[in-house]
C-alpha cells in the first residue's frame, strides 16, 4: 500500500470506528416537546437555544407562541436531550429570564425526526 493511499484510507476508518463508538455509547433516543415561561421572547431566546442545540449534538426545534411563551421539541440521545432540558430550564439566553418550564410528551424513539435543529416561525 503506498502512502498515498495509507493516508486517503485513514481519515475514512477513524470516522468509521467514530461512529460505531458514538452509536454504541449514545443510547437510547429520546424525544420531548418544552414550553419555557418567563421573560423569553425579545431577548434572543430562540437564537440562544438553537446554538445551544447544535453545540449540545440534539435536533428539533423552537418557536414563539401567541401566549408569550417559547415552545419546541428536542430529539437525540438521552443524556444529550437531558443536557438541553436542563439548559431550557436554568440557562437561557443572557437576557431571559426562565419563570418555569414544562416538558410533555417525553418517551424514547427508534429514529430522529428531524435531521437539524431549527428556528420555526
Amino acid at each position: 500500500m503506498s502512502l498515498l493511499s495509507r493516508a486517503v484510507s485513514a481519515p475514512r476508518t477513524r470516522l468509521r470506528l467514530l461512529a460505531r463508538g458514538l452509536a454504541g455509547m449514545a443510547g437510547p433516543l429520546k424525544s420531548v416537546d418544552y414550553e419555557v415561561f418567563g421573560r423569553v421572547q425579545g431577548v434572543c431566546f430562540r437564537m440562544y437555544t438553537e446554538g445551544e442545540a447544535k453545540k449540545i449534538g440534539v435536533v428539533g426545534w423552537v418557536k414563539n407562541t401567541s401566549k408569550g411563551t417559547v415552545t419546541g421539541q428536542v430529539q437525540g440521545p438521552e443524556e444529550k436531550v437531558n443536557s438541553m432540558k436542563s439548559w431550557l430550564s436554568k440557562v437561557g439566553s443572557p437576557s431571559s429570564r426562565i419563570d418555569k418550564t414544562d416538558f410533555s410528551n417525553e418517551k424514547t424513539i427508534s429514529k430522529l425526526e428531524y435531521s437539524n435543529f431549527s428556528i420555526r416561525y
